[in-house]
């Protein structure tokens, strides 16, 4: 009980510390509004069962809040009009059609997507296959648009044998695709369109690793990139918006034709300019729902007729659409949601980088706000295993860096609560202080 008074009483100091740091003498709107939703917590103390569930800091998937789970678990009992579970239910029925009008409503209000049936307006596409499958998905359709617009621009008859040879002269000669490779998944995403397209139509804009010595863990100038030029523009071009396993995130959107988006680790952590977007994708399963489902946001313009899926599923749905209808009650909606992310940040980022024992792997620039990379006591293994097992110990599970790069990885998912990131802010003082 007295450790547990102990904890309370520094987690209260931590907060009047931290909140002076990230607002100064200005106003603290944005630290209310991510205080207010751990106010509960507190008033029932550092150790109850609430904070006794581990901090699951894994990149791999979001974290539930319990509302969602609950009323998830409902969905599959009973549907309120039929009686019977979502799971059960036919995909052409009334219930699931208004499951995916409700969905599309709800993000359509969280990320003020225009609805228009027109070419302003954007279809929102529930898909399988993950983040990866939309690295080809991407390549496939974009890659038809372009062709479909030289056919019109070129006057040729891709009907006949002459027509056909002049458009594939044309493609080889001016077909390109740019990608900005700023961390691990941009850089598959371009390799897969050098896989199905050919390396020659892939302009990589700007490569990271060539601006830090070989590795990620930074963004160049803009200044410096050099984005397809001349009478043609590319088909594309794509950036990851938060790169997960190397901590970078774009601090604003960049500028390029037909602009695709990979956000599948901050999805919904932050006002978008979806009108600056050709499309827009992202794995449900970091922010906005549970693994299997893939959200595409794409401009009608480049979009054919089409039906809706044979089997869309309508469990992930709804657990998709309750956790933007929990985004849309907290507060000021996604503006609530990304004073929260970056307070939660600022408390991980501040706590790291007050202590010489943690190294924070990307630039200060563009540290991510989703994934907090960073290495202990420069790296050495040992040092970091027993930092591992500390974290475990009290719950704080998932920290272990990508495979690929090692180290330590800290993800703070939008249902991750203040709370969960303020013990492990603790933990990183006490294992400083142990260390030095």
């Amino acid at each position: 009980m007295v450790q547990s008074h102990n904890n309370l009483f520094r987690i209260q100091d931590l907060r009047r510390s931290y909140a002076h740091e990230f607002c100064g003498d200005g106003p603290r709107v944005v630290v209310c509004h991510a205080l207010l939703r751990c106010k509960c917590h507190i008033v029932a103390g550092f150790d109850k069962l609430a904070l006794r569930k581990a901090l699951s800091a894994t990149s791999e998937k979001a974290k539930l809040s319990s509302a969602s789970q609950s009323l998830t678990v409902q969905s599959c009992i009973y549907s309120i009009t039929v009686g019977v579970g979502i799971t059960e239910i036919s995909h052409r029925s009334a219930d699931a059609n208004a499951i995916l009008a409700n969905a599309k409503s709800g993000l359509c209000q969280l990320l003020d997507i225009p609805e228009s049936t027109g070419p302003e307006g954007y279809e929102i596409l529930f898909l399988q296959g993950g983040g990866s499958g939309e690295f080809s998905a991407v390549v496939y359709n974009l890659i038809s648009v372009w062709v479909g617009e030289q056919v019109k621009a070129l006057g040729v008859d891709g009907s006949s044998a002459e027509g056909l040879q002049q458009l594939q002269r044309h493609v080889q000669q001016e077909l390109k695709m740019d990608y900005l490779v700023t961390g691990s998944w941009s850089l598959k995403a371009s390799q897969e369109a050098a896989r199905l397209a050919g390396a020659q139509h892939v302009n990589i804009v700007t490569d990271s690793r060539k601006h830090r010595d070989g590795k990620f863990g930074v963004i160049a100038e803009s200044s410096t990139w050099t984005p397809t030029l001349g009478s043609h523009k590319p088909a594309f071009t794509y950036y990851c918006d938060n790169e997960t396993v190397d901590g970078v995130e774009f601090r604003s959107s960049p500028d390029g034709h037909n602009l695709v988006a990979d956000m599948s680790s901050n999805f919904l952590s932050r006002p978008v300019d979806v009108r600056k977007h050709a499309v827009i994708f992202g794995g449900a399963q970091k922010n906005i729902g549970t693994t299997g489902i893939t959200i595409a946001i794409v401009s009608n313009r480049l979009l054919p007729p089409h039906a809706s899926l044979a089997s869309p599923e309508l469990l992930r749905e709804v657990m998709q659409r309750l956790l933007a209808k929990h985004l849309a009650s907290a507060g000021a909606r996604i503006a609530g949601q990304h004073a929260e992310s970056n307070y939660k940040a600022f408390l991980l980022y501040s706590a790291l980088d007050k202590s010489s024992v943690y190294h924070v792997v990307p630039d200060k620039s563009v540290r991510s706000r989703m994934n907090i990379c960073f290495r202990v006591k420069g790296g050495d293994e040992s040092a970091e295993k027993e930092f591992l097992k500390g974290a475990e110990s009290l719950g704080l599970t998932g920290l272990k860096g990508h495979r690929s790069v090692g180290g330590i990885r800290a993800s703070s998912y939008n249902a991750v609560p203040i709370m969960a990131v303020e013990k492990l802010v603790l933990y990183l003082e006490d294992f400083a202080s142990r260390s030095t």
